[in-house]
């Protein structure tokens, strides 16, 4: 399999009208995509494909490019305007549409922007699917031109945003609601701004809402999931039950209790690994899956509840694809991504936050009393700027320092470098039982990548 230069760990990134995120790549992607799903499974003549954004400005820009392109190739195109990644995900399953397209670059500045892909299942592309694409970008005079009667076509339909809104409000346990809960929802002037708010209040909720006047330019910014301050300062003023932060395309979410203190996405996904276990949806021995960033606190905490923890790769749909292949329902990552399997595909911050909700209607006890149950180990990750990605492992410099650091660590904490794979950044992630050790540690890598990276 050729190696892949366009997609990184979540689909095509980077500043928007920069290669490789320019009109004419969201083009010929469109053509790619049509003509390789044509060929795949389709039963129709002309594949259908959804189309979904944010709110980003550029997102009107990229929307009509790859639209432009998969019409070219004779697909047949539905666009729903502004929805979340999961909303896309469910629309395409729902909707039996044989491609799933979601612009956006998530908790990114609006400067950048991105596509991601599903397949008819509502699943992220594997690797060597977006392999075959780029091969066929980067070539293409081997993709047929479609004339006349064989061109495709494109319309706008609303209604998608219903199916989706229903299917959220579904999720929660018919025996609980949101009546005399209150409720702050900062929806980062991203995608979820108008459906998460409307899903909560038909639940019963009172919203105190943030972050739900989207301009094109101020996506994420100052709020949501990444800047929580203002929410959290809200939920205090406003004695709510507790905080809900989305990201920009609403596919992940930050909790904060009723005291105003943020919860950590693994504290999160122990809690919901205890629901489960008490409502006999998991059971003992069951796995819950992780990635490489999953903090050892939640492992031990697992293990005590009788369940295993697998750590894959970076990145959702690497966790999506070991679920699927071994029947796992809960995993996530400690960003908010939280996928529960037998209702959806990806990460959704909606329904991990009627899930938390859930979880207090269940054991009938506010947020911070269930999360006090999750002890993290400390843990420190910091993001170093580099001018280009060689292989980490082929460093000796580096490599001696990693050494280093974990032996000072022993085996009462861990050690993860990796490179960003939507931004060029190097990520380094130290945990351990003690902080001040965890510090030394990361400083130390830290300043090792900066002198050779940098």
């Amino acid at each position: 399999m050729s190696k892949r230069k366009l997609f990184g760990t979540d689909g095509i990134r980077g500043k928007a009208n920069v290669f490789p995120m320019t009109g004419e790549v969201a083009f010929s992607l469109g053509r790619a995509v049509t003509e390789h799903f044509k060929n795949v499974h389709t039963k129709r003549k002309k594949p259908l494909i959804i189309v979904g954004k944010d709110t980003r400005l550029s997102c009107y820009m990229f929307e009509q490019a790859f639209s432009a392109g998969v019409c070219s190739q004779g697909g047949e195109v539905i666009l729903t305007g502004p929805l979340p990644t999961p909303g896309i995900a469910f629309v395409t399953k729902s909707m039996r549409a044989d491609v799933g397209v979601m612009i956006s670059a998530s908790h990114n500045p609006y400067y950048d922007n991105g596509i991601k892909i599903f397949d008819a299942s509502g699943l992220k592309l594997p690797d060597e699917v977006e392999a075959k694409l780029e091969a066929m970008i980067s070539d293409p005079q081997s993709i047929p031109v479609m004339t006349n009667g064989d061109l495709g076509n494109a319309k706008r339909l609303r209604e998608v945003f219903g199916r989706y809104l229903v299917h959220c409000k579904a999720a929660l346990d018919e025996r609980f609601d949101m009546e005399g809960m209150r409720v702050v929802l900062d929806c980062a002037n991203g995608a979820g701004y108008k459906i998460t708010p409307m899903m909560f209040r038909e639940l019963g909720a009172e919203v105190f809402s943030l972050g739900v006047e989207p301009n094109g330019t101020n996506i994420n910014e100052d709020c949501g999931s990444l800047h929580p301050a203002k929410a959290k300062a809200k939920v205090v003023e406003t004695r709510a039950d507790l905080g809900v932060c989305l990201d920009g395309d609403a596919d992940r979410c930050l909790i904060i209790d009723e005291l105003g203190k943020v919860v950590d996405g693994d504290v999160l996904i122990g809690c919901f690994a205890k629901l489960l276990l008490e409502q006999r949806e998991l059971k003992k021995g069951d796995t819950v899956v992780g990635t490489v960033m999953t903090n050892l606190g939640l492992e031990k905490y697992l293990n005590k509840l009788g369940l295993k923890l697998h750590r894959t790769k970076v990145g959702d749909r690497y966790i999506i694809e070991y679920m699927e292949k071994n029947q796992c329902i809960l995993g996530g990552e400690p960003s908010g991504h939280v996928i529960f399997r037998q209702k959806a595909t990806t990460g959704d911050g909606a329904l991990a936050a009627l899930k938390m909700i859930e979880c207090m209607r269940f054991f009938d006890k506010p947020v911070s009393a269930l999360t006090n149950d999750v002890s993290l180990y400390p843990s420190l990750l910091e993001n170093v700027i580099v001018t280009e990605k060689p292989p980490l492992e082929e460093n000796k410099t580096i490599q001696n320092t990693l050494k280093e650091g974990e032996a000072l660590l022993g085996d009462k904490g861990r050690i993860v470098l990796r490179y960003s794979g939507t931004e060029s950044k190097c990520r380094v992630m130290v945990e351990g039982e003690e902080k001040a050790l965890v510090q030394k540690v990361c400083d130390l890598l830290v300043n090792c990548i900066k002198e050779e990276l940098a």
